[in-house]
């Protein structure tokens, strides 16, 4: 199993957590649940409600929309992360395709690590902001 030296150097890679000191990674790390999950099986259903963050340790998984693969996901992916301030329906299906190792981030969890450190709360306002930016969903700048 992943040691959580190796969980925050991976969360150092996640765009969400760019703003985050070590010291935070490391309390992040903490709270983030390891599990490893054998192949075929299905970690978000499209349509399911979200309510966590995952993070590929180790392993692969495709991610399907309406029964098409448009992504293949390796160490260090992550998905879900939008599930953390929206629990919306899952806009696709994450199946592992070999035994992986996952962090796992609950939506309560996240909450109260955004009150307890401010960086994650600007990195996530970032991240966010870019990605609408890159959607084009931004008007008037």
């Amino acid at each position: 199993m992943t040691r959580r030296s190796e969980v925050v150097e991976r969360l150092a890679d996640v765009d969400l957590f760019l703003r985050c000191t070590k010291r935070d990674l490391r309390i992040v790390a903490r709270h983030a649940e390891r599990t490893t999950i054998p192949a075929g099986t299905v970690v978000v259903a499209q349509g399911d409600a979200g309510d966590a963050f995952f993070l590929l340790l180790s392993g692969q998984a495709t991610v399907d929309r309406d029964g098409v693969t448009v992504a293949e996901l390796g160490p260090g992916d992550f998905f879900g992360e939008l599930a953390l301030l929206d629990p919306a329906p899952r806009a696709a299906t994450v199946t592992v395709t070999v035994p992986s190792e996952l962090a796992v981030l609950g939506a309560r969890m996240f909450k109260v690590l955004l009150r307890e450190l401010p960086a994650l709360s600007a990195g996530m306002l970032t991240s966010l902001a870019q990605r609408a930016r890159q959607a084009g969903a931004v008007g008037h700048e």
